[in-house]
């Protein structure tokens, strides 16, 4: 990958032809779209004016053999298909050993999880223990049905009894932990690190799905047809679509590990137009009104689910970022040890498949979190958008 300082001739080494001009000339989107779907698209006024497409895919990068676990985007664009044919939509339990071998041992934003204290006289061993979440779409009852359990097994573990308390929100799961009200919890992706730095929280468990896989990716596609774009360094070139500047996956992060590994730096080098959401990029990039950019991969799974004639051949994959992971259990650093050991028997050393709380509260199986390299890109993107760690920005 290029480095993020690589000089405008640098980035142009992965292209097989220099490019006579910004401006692209329009066609119809033959060989993109369904056959059903003909011209229709573009006369109806989604074509615009979009990047020139070929055809037949002649992309000399582009691979039909898909590694999941060496995609090699450096030298390979992929066809949506083999993305979706190769269940790489989420990450598996082989991208979660990756993200854990990082070999990080400092965050590099923010700090670490406190250590636990040595001084016995520093903990606190509430009784009961308060585990807290955000309200499910079930009735609250209902959710505390489905978490009774893992309740009994931490009950169990710890020696101590355990109340279920929901909570209105993520911010107010990081205050309840900071003013030690709250013990255990779930916690979202974004909000993690603010646990990390503000509340004493230390990322104990994520769940992973019974088929081993998580989370979700940020892809980079452009449409299939479209050759001139081979790489992500190529985007400033053409019509780019992020989503919203809110969004994580469709601008934040995009917004950075762009930066990091390609050298697109918005504002300076690079100036994506917001379509409105991960739908309105992924019908825009199929019928032209865009030409490429970053989407959730388990949204424009739904997108092409949804629309007749939008399919995963219909866009080329240029590069994935490692994928995002799901929010963690955590709990607060200075608990009891007996309290941190009964956690980690119930989370990581427990297989919930086939209980009710493994299959509607929780996940069959968790794994251990390592905060500072599972969670490197999460804090790279709040770093490059400026997200500082307080009550502000909770």
């Amino acid at each position: 990958m290029a480095d993020r300082h690589a000089t405008q001739s640098g980035r142009s080494s992965r292209r097989t032809f220099v490019l006579a001009t910004g401006t692209i000339a329009t066609s119809l989107l033959a060989g993109c779209l369904d056959g059903d779907d003909g011209g229709g698209q573009a006369g109806a006024g989604l074509g615009g004016d979009s990047g020139s497409d070929s055809g037949e895919p002649r992309d000399p990068m582009l691979s039909t053999d898909f590694d999941p676990e060496n995609p090699d985007w450096e030298n390979n664009n992929y066809l949506g298909g083999l993305i979706d044919e190769n269940d790489f939509v989420r990450g598996t339990e082989f991208d979660l050993e990756n993200m854990g071998d990082r070999g990080r041992t400092e965050a590099v934003y923010g700090t670490e999880p406190r250590d636990h204290p040595d001084d016995p006289s520093a903990w606190i061993d509430p009784d009961p223990i308060v585990y807290a979440d955000l309200p499910r779409e079930d009735s609250e009852q209902a959710y505390a049905d489905q978490l009774e359990p893992m309740i009994e097994k931490l009950e169990a573990e710890t020696g101590r009894s355990v109340e279920f308390q929901t909570i209105e929100s993520y911010a107010a799961v990081v205050e309840g932990m900071r003013s030690e009200r709250i013990h255990i919890a779930n916690f979202a992706t974004g909000n993690t690190p603010f646990g990390v730095n503000m509340a004493g929280m230390v990322p104990l468990a994520m769940g992973i799905e019974g088929d081993g896989e998580f989370g979700y990716r940020l892809l980079a596609i452009t449409r299939a047809g479209l050759d001139d774009i081979q790489s992500v360094e190529d985007f400033n070139d053409f019509r780019a679509a992020h989503t919203e500047e809110s969004s994580n996956s469709g601008n934040q992060a995009p917004s950075a590990l762009f930066d990091e590994h390609f050298g697109l730096t918005r504002g300076e080098n690079y100036d994506p137009e917001m379509s409105g959401g991960h739908e309105q990029s992924a019908r825009g990039i199929a019928y032209g009104d865009y030409d490429c950019g970053p989407i959730c991969s388990t949204c424009i799974e739904r997108t092409i689910d949804a629309v007749d004639d939008i399919s995963w051949d219909d866009f080329k994959v240029v590069w994935a970022a490692d994928p995002f992971p799901s929010g963690p259990v955590g709990y607060r650093y200075n608990l009891h040890e007996e309290i941190i050991e009964g956690a980690r028997e119930t989370f990581l050393n427990t297989d919930w498949s086939g209980t009710v709380f493994g299959e509607e509260a929780g996940y069959p199986t968790y794994v251990e979190v390592d905060y500072v390299n599972h969670w490197h890109d999460v804090m790279l993107n709040q770093q490059y958008n400026g997200v500082e760690y307080d009550e502000a920005n909770l």
